[in-house]
């Protein structure tokens, strides 16, 4: 960006809804409407038209709808594009999708009921803005590819041998559901470890993700469940505002403390749980993300003589998590994600 102003291109057939995420983001002077469009294809001209740094983009519209809209976006011309989305219903789903097409976040749309929205404050509107204007058009579409449905396929080594790690816990943030889904189809049925996902999502969300990551992989993928135990084959997502912890036995338990870095499920919640469950044994890959969550998890790992993989700056989103712990000196190594699944499979076979 040349100037310091965020010009943001509001898309919504509702002129209520245009109007309340106008008056939400006019309460920060370093964000500036640059206009409206009321669909699609109206945003396709807009776009040209206006050139905005972030697009906040419906999704059910009539003439061109949200996710088709994010396609033409994402192959003509990249930027960073933030999805509004309901919270029940077939727009998870579509959420979802809009994720791993390379939307950098979403945002519960405001109604007429619920003018604030479920997302509550103009804070975490303004925040998800400035977030989304920092990402590069490069990386919303690295590593963008047709995903093919993987469903439990041949093995891709021969003869899992079990290593030292009995535990993978997976972080992620913002860019973390396209990360995902790009990694998880290239970790092999037959690895000899369990998998724990945290990814920071609001309640309703999670359970479409699982959904979604359990067509895409080898391994089966669930929403975890009070009782889940953590074994080779299977990887539990932690559900939206709820810390997934696993005890000494190797069963999951979910709780609703308070939390922590500032979001719940917590990353660094997770590693507390494993590190104490598995030692030495626990591995951690912290992937694209704003904030700090799973700085203090790494440390905790190193401090058992686990293994920390970051992902490397040039393929994340927000190099925000990653850098956190490589700063603090826990990350044992850099990984771009296109190399995460093989660096996870020499660890664990």
């Amino acid at each position: 960006m040349v100037s310091d102003t965020i010009k943001v291109l509001i898309v919504d057939d509702s002129a209520f809804a245009r109007s309340v995420i106008a008056k939400k983001l006019g309460t920060d002077p370093s964000i500036a409407v640059a206009g409206f469009a009321r669909d699609g294809a109206d945003a396709l001209e807009k776009i040209r038209e206006l050139k905005p740094d972030v697009v906040t983009m419906d999704i059910t519209m009539p003439e061109m709808d949200g996710l088709t809209a994010l396609e033409h976006i994402m192959t003509d011309d990249p930027l960073p594009v933030i999805m509004l989305s309901a919270l029940t219903g077939p727009q998870t789903h579509a959420t979802i999708t809009a994720l791993e097409l390379g939307a950098v976040d979403f945002f519960l749309k405001p109604s007429v009921a619920n003018p604030a929205g479920v997302d509550a404050s103009a804070l975490d509107l303004i925040q998800k803005i400035k977030t989304a204007a920092a990402v590069s058009g490069k990386r919303l579409v690295a590593g963008n590819k047709k995903k093919r449905l993987r469903r439990r396929g041949p093995p891709l080594t021969d003869g899992a041998i079990p290593n030292m790690v009995n535990v993978l816990v997976i972080g992620a943030s913002t860019g973390g559901p396209k990360a995902l889904a790009e990694l998880m189809p290239d970790i092999p049925p037959n690895l000899p470890t369990g998998i724990l996902i945290v990814q920071h999502m609001p309640p309703g969300f999670t359970r479409s993700l699982a959904q979604r990551l359990d067509q895409l992989s080898q391994l089966h993928v669930k929403e975890a469940e009070p009782g889940d135990v953590v074994k080779p084959g299977q990887a539990l997502l932690a559900p939206g505002d709820y810390h997934m912890v696993v005890n000494l036995d190797g069963i999951i338990e979910l709780n609703r403390d308070p939390p922590v870095c500032g979001v719940r499920p917590s990353v660094d919640v997770t590693i507390e749980s494993v590190v104490r469950a598995y030692g030495s044994s626990s591995l951690a890959a912290v992937l694209t993300g704003m904030g700090s969550d799973g700085t203090k998890g790494a440390a905790m790992i190193k401090a058992v003589n686990g293994q920390v993989k970051v992902e490397d700056e040039s393929t994340c989103a927000v190099y925000g998590m990653p850098k956190s712990i490589a700063d603090a000196g826990n990350a044992d190594k850099l990984v771009p994600l296109h190399r995460m699944a093989k660096e996870i499979v020499d660890m664990c076979l």
